[in-house]
């Protein structure tokens, strides 16, 4: 049975009057882990999608590019978007279940707000309603108001990003600091440790992204020290 497969019959449970909390809690073990987690960034996304009152082509678009669709399973990952995208309505209850499948602070949760972010942006403009979904989500995530301001400048145009924000240090943090602090978030976000951790492929996707920004943030760091 593919993923897909799965993603609907759980589907096919909720419209059928199961509770969402009661089908996250049968999907909470692997493989359906994914699938339960696959569900919630479907719906997160397609939720924040309509929060400023209408759902684009960008941002469906922004979604595809995000999960990688198998051929044959489109009809299924349509099914899953159309149905959350209804309506902004218990946008936060798919956000606690997400956060209650990783530890606390989990990287995979920072990760999830980038994906989120560009979907956000997929029609260049940041509207206020998608600003206060994004921070509730984070909220949610357990995610500091440091690390939401970092994927804040990195995505909202002319919000240039400080690469201390990006590796979420205080401003005039040394050398040293920004190492350690670089070091840490790279092992966290390899693509490789979330694997070895049996963490969902899309999330690993998302992850690839996070490495990109981190490199930069820390090669900026070290001009800045050099000059």
């Amino acid at each position: 049975m593919s993923l897909w497969t799965r993603i609907s019959a759980a589907l096919a449970a909720l419209r059928a009057g199961e509770p969402l909390s009661v089908v996250f809690d049968h999907l909470r073990v692997a493989p359906e882990r994914s699938v339960a987690f696959t569900i919630g960034v479907i719906a997160l996304a397609a939720k924040l999608a309509k929060a400023d009152g209408q759902v684009t082509r960008n941002e469906v678009r922004a979604f595809r590019a995000i999960f990688t669709i198998p051929p044959g399973e489109e009809s299924h990952a349509a099914r899953v978007f159309d149905l959350a995208r209804q309506d902004v309505a218990g946008f936060d209850a798919y956000a606690r279940k997400i956060a209650a499948l990783f530890p606390p602070g989990d990287p995979v949760l920072r990760d999830l707000m980038e994906g989120l972010f560009q979907i956000a942006m997929a029609d260049d403009d940041f509207h206020p309603a998608e600003e206060a979904f994004l921070q509730e989500v984070a909220r949610i995530f357990g995610l500091s108001e440091a690390c939401f301001r970092a994927l804040k400048a990195r995505f909202v145009p002319d919000l240039a990003p400080d690469p201390c924000e990006v590796l979420e240090l205080p401003p005039g943090a040394g050398l040293d600091e920004a190492r350690t602090a670089w070091r840490r978030m790279v092992r966290e976000a390899h693509p490789d440790a979330l694997r070895a951790r049996g963490v969902p492929e899309e999330a690993v996707r998302l992850a690839e992204a996070r490495l990109v920004a981190l490199n930069r943030a820390w090669e900026a760091v070290q001009a800045r020290h050099a000059a």
